[in-house]
């Protein structure tokens, strides 16, 4: 019979200083930025734990702070070739602050001496200015009015003193997310009139990271969670599990790496100046390769993304669309962007996620446009010639969207304004016109494609061909 999960329970106390406050007690820091930190403690000199602020008024504080903040970190997926589970006791989380039951209490932790770092997932949406937070005397609504409130405390308690400004590494999935940060500070700074020395704190002593953080984090297992609490020996409501993959792309100056040192740990966190090629990297390759595959694969009757990945001719078809015509278009050293490729196949295949495509499906329009579109154009510019693959892609998307296959219903979820784009055109019946006036539309691509020499001829022959209803055979007699 598993036993209650606590400190006491497990034999497990710890000294070590908080050196890290975390906004966000949920899935994906827990079993990412925690399990990373909770590695730097075991393999390295880090020596530091993690109190977490409760974002929101509700949450699973109470639950974290009832097990001592300790959970279980289950990794399921392909590791040299093989399916692999590894579970990890996560031990450097301190509990679990609510600033909406205990306001003081919140601003006690900016007392703090040791503190270093903060770091934050508040969703996408979490980075955002709300005007109508006109009281610092009181907690703010948005997360970075909190943290502006916060920071403010730490200020005039340590008297302004540059070495006790912190470093904030947020995690949101937004680009130049610690910017965004640090400018929605900013004008919290302005609404509520704080002092120009505050000001200057932030801007010339607290450092803000844009990051890139990358793994699949399925949450808590309901199906399988009585074998885990079994095969663990306790009673743990906290179980996360993950993917193998990590990847924490931090852009900051040199001292951001020292706090840090996840090379000593042999994790994957990457301290660098620029994290732009990385991102492009990740949209191109990892995204680009999801949205690239949906329709090709979805249309050969496949419905998941590993068993498209292990199909003969879409996971040929994918391998080789990332190879020869998305990876020529990327800057970093090619032999990096290999074995990133190779991760991500890898990953594609784990067979403890299942990754429907018709999910990946929603709105794939604006999605290609984004992922796709610009190897499209990168290649044509690097190469002077068209990406074969890539364009089949294309036109295997534009049949998708009209709707149906084999007499069967497609699931095509998108603004309707473009659904209805594409029922007008499709209503005539003539692949050539089709193609023509979908690839001229500027408002789903921002560019007339038809311009691309080639291009709309392409797409006309795959579309002709496509009228098989044979994915295989109309790639296999492509012009």
């Amino acid at each position: 019979m598993p036993k209650p999960l606590n400190r006491k329970s497990a034999g497990i106390a710890s000294n070590r200083p908080v050196k890290v406050l975390q906004f966000g007690e949920g899935n994906f820091l827990r079993a990412f930025a925690d399990w990373i930190i909770d590695l730097l403690n075991e393999r390295t000199n880090f020596n530091g734990d993690v109190r977490i602020i409760q974002p929101l008024s509700k949450g699973t504080g109470e639950m974290i702070n009832k097990q001592d903040g300790l959970y279980h970190v289950v990794l399921n997926g392909i590791l040299n070739g093989k399916p692999t589970t590894v579970i990890r006791l996560i031990q450097c989380v301190r509990g679990v602050v609510n600033p909406y039951e205990d306001f003081e209490g919140y601003l006690r932790t900016a007392e703090n001496p040791d503190l270093q770092i903060i770091i934050s997932n508040t969703t996408e949406a979490g980075i955002a200015f709300h005007p109508d937070d006109t009281n610092p005397e009181k907690l703010p609504s948005s997360f970075p009015g909190k943290l502006t409130v916060l920071l403010y405390h730490r200020f005039k308690f340590f008297s302004g003193a540059p070495g006790k400004a912190l470093t904030l590494i947020p995690c949101e999935l937004i680009d130049r997310n610690g910017q965004k940060l640090r400018d929605t500070i900013i004008q919290y700074i302005r609404l509520w009139d704080l002092p120009d020395a505050f000001l200057n704190w932030i801007q010339h002593h607290t450092t803000f990271c844009n990051t890139l953080v990358d793994r699949i984090v399925p949450g808590f297992p309901k199906e399988t969670i009585t074998q885990i609490q079994d095969a663990i020996g306790f009673e743990d409501n906290l179980v996360v599990v993950a993917e193998p993959f990590h990847l924490w792309v931090i852009e900051g100056p040199d001292q951001v790496g020292q706090l840090m040192p996840a090379a000593d740990a042999g994790l994957d966190v990457l301290f660098v100046k620029d994290q732009t090629p990385y991102r492009t990297r990740k949209v191109r390759i990892l995204n680009g390769a999801h949205t690239s595959l949906v329709p090709v694969a979805y249309l050969h009757g496949l419905r998941t993304v590993r068993e498209a990945v292990e199909d003969p001719f879409a996971g040929t078809f994918l391998k080789e669309a990332i190879e020869q015509e998305i990876i020529p278009t990327l800057d970093l050293p090619e032999k990096e962007l290999r074995q990133f490729a190779h991760s991500v196949l890898e990953r594609f295949r784990n067979p403890f996620i299942k990754h429907e495509l018709s999910a990946i499906a929603l709105n794939s329009i604006s999605k290609y446009k984004v992922r796709v579109l610009p190897s499209i154009l990168e290649y044509v510019s690097r190469k002077g010639k068209l990406p074969e693959r890539l364009l089949y892609s294309l036109a295997c998307l534009i049949r998708f969207y009209k709707g149906e296959w084999r007499g069967e219903a497609l699931p095509v979820n998108d603004d309707p304004a473009i659904l209805q784009r594409f029922e007008e055109a499709w209503q005539s019946g003539d692949v050539a016109y089709v193609a023509s006036g979908i690839l001229s539309d500027t408002e789903l691509w921002d560019t007339d494609l038809t311009h691309i020499p080639g291009v709309t001829e392409r797409v006309s022959a795959h579309l002709e061909m496509l009228q098989s209803q044979n994915i295989e055979a109309a790639w296999a007699g492509k012009p």
